[in-house]
């Protein structure tokens, strides 16, 4: 390792081993490491913006393509900085209805469209048949069904409505142990590559 990288790489692991330092409690380091986080994510996500978005979008149609047409949705942004003001709050709610709108009208088809119906149709794309496909099929389609049946409260949960309602809550535990399983590993899986870099940098310095 050169000189260079033991500097930069040892003040990644001094800030990791801050953040891992809450394990034993609160501490001035792990404070420090957050706050420097926050901080440099702060900085970077600003200026990312600015010349990805701002840059791209706003001064360059402008100015350099002449395109007065984008100085309208420049003045509503501006509008949006009203609301750190007292007397001119109020400006700001024509920006924040304007964007909500649009963005409902974007959002709603486009969440519809990928949460509902390519849902629906990736249940029912396979046909039911005596195969290991057509077997998981049904047992996709029943799964659906049952969950579905659960939210239904317009009849009362009894006799073969009442199983499937019952069936349609295990379904639901199921999906739900799924997700928080994913979750919990993937947070595994950066704790082990932060591990593997301790070693990595311990083992650079030290020769192994």
């Amino acid at each position: 390792m050169t000189t260079s990288q033991i500097i930069l790489q040892g003040i990644a692991a001094f800030l990791t081993l801050c953040i891992f330092s809450f394990l034993y409690k609160d501490n001035p380091f792990y404070k420090f490491a957050e706050r420097l986080v926050a901080g440099v994510a702060t900085g970077y996500w600003t200026m990312l913006l600015f010349y990805t978005n701002f840059t791209d979008k706003v001064l360059t149609p402008i100015f350099v393509n002449g395109q007065l047409v984008y100085i309208i949705p420049a003045f509503l942004g501006v509008l949006m900085w009203t609301r750190f003001s007292k007397k001119f709050s109020w400006l700001s709610r024509y920006s924040i209805a304007f964007y909500i709108g649009i963005s409902s009208g974007v959002a709603i088809p486009v969440s519809l469209y990928t949460y509902l119906f390519k849902q629906l149709e990736a249940t029912i794309r396979t046909p039911i048949s005596l195969s290991v496909a057509g077997l998981n099929m049904f047992l996709i389609v029943i799964a659906v069904l049952s969950a579905l049946i659960y939210f239904f409260f317009s009849t009362a949960h009894k006799g073969v409505f009442g199983a499937a309602s019952r069936l349609g809550i295990y379904v639901i535990m199921i999906g739900f142990g799924a997700g928080f399983g994913l979750t919990v590993m993937g947070r595994v899986a950066l704790l082990v590559q932060r591990i593997i870099f301790l070693k990595g940098y311990i083992l650079g310095i030290f020769g192994g």
